[in-house]
């Protein structure tokens, strides 16, 4: 602690309260506070930096709100076990998932440390990494699915320090999300270019039986479907995959997304004239694959930016990020 130096401008526009707790992050980030280090008492600060009572105790008001620091009576302020780090753990390692990622990342300030893993959706694994994880993070952002005992595990993180992200199922009442809409989000992004729909023959939607897509979208596609008279087709079996002129494909799957461009090339159909072709999450490649590939998606940069803000500003947060329908040639 007599290293530790504290600046604070009486001439800058950020207010004194928060150059306190500035200055504390930085000294834990470089290194000069470690975790469960003392750090100065009200009284300390406000004679070393000549601050008010009040300015001190909403600076270290900040920091206990983010948990940088962690106070016990008659003994003070400590810098915190879990100061500044974050769990991410998500589904799978996919193109898109990598987007959300580095958006996070990149949005973070970069005092927060990010301990990245993936569930696979394999229940056991979601409890285990939880369960072994609970009071090493500050924050926990987390990819759920749909398992009976996806709640249970998720109860016993503290609710201020959970963002649900990207599909909010079996979640903890009250708990902070910030996801997409898989049903009616689906169907608006169909309503929104039915126009260029409607002159196909048949609308397939891809959904393999491997797939841990929502299928609250297969009961919107349907919905959509049967409300435009259009006649449609679910397609649950890769085996089951006919290609005839006129079809139009939604596929939520991009193994599948390869397997219809392959038969298309087989059949001599041409994507975008022959047939329709639309794909579920949009990834960097789409755009450029083939004649450009159509996508329905949610904008996973901004959810990624939206889960940074939950993590820097420890504010609860219920958001649902649009889905859209971007049309390229392959309509």
């Amino acid at each position: 602690m007599k290293d530790l130096w504290i600046h604070i401008d009486n001439e800058s526009p950020v207010p004194k309260y928060k150059q306190l707790a500035d200055a504390i992050t930085q000294a834990i980030h470089n290194k000069t506070l470690q975790i469960g280090d003392p750090i100065p008492s009200v009284n300390q600060i406000i004679e070393m930096c000549n601050l008010s009572r009040d300015t001190v105790v909403k600076g270290y008001s900040l920091l206990k709100k983010k948990g940088t620091i962690e106070s016990f009576p008659k003994k003070g302020f400590f810098v915190s076990s879990n100061t500044g780090n974050v769990l991410m753990f998500l589904d799978t390692f996919k193109a898109y998932k990598e987007v959300l990622y580095h958006s996070f990342y990149d949005n973070l300030p970069r005092e927060y440390s990010i301990d990245l893993n993936f569930h696979h959706y394999d229940i056991d694994i979601f409890e285990q990494v939880l369960t072994r994880s609970l009071g090493l993070y500050s924050k926990y952002i987390v990819m759920s699915f749909n398992h009976p005992r996806v709640n249970a595990i998720l109860s016993k993180i503290e609710k201020d320090k959970l963002l649900i992200i990207d599909w909010d199922v079996n979640s903890p009442p009250d708990v902070s999300y910030v996801t997409q809409d898989f049903g009616q989000g689906l169907y608006n992004c169909l309503e929104s270019k039915v126009e260029t729909l409607l002159p196909y023959n048949v609308f397939k939607l891809v959904y393999p039986s491997y797939t841990f897509h929502p299928s609250t979208s297969v009961d919107y596609f349907k919905t959509f479907c049967k409300d435009y008279g259009m006649h449609h087709h679910v397609v649950f079996n890769a085996h089951d995959l006919e290609l005839n002129k006129g079809d139009i494909f939604l596929t939520v799957s991009d193994r599948m997304l390869v397997k219809i461009i392959d038969l298309a090339n087989q059949k001599g159909l041409i994507i975008g004239e022959d047939i329709g072709l639309v794909s579920y999450n949009e990834t960097p490649m789409k755009k450029y694959v083939h004649v450009g590939i159509s996508v329905i998606s949610t904008d996973f940069e901004e959810m990624g930016r939206q889960a940074a803000f939950f993590v820097e500003h420890n504010e609860p947060m219920k958001k649902v990020i649009p889905t859209t329908l971007t049309v390229r040639g392959s309509l």
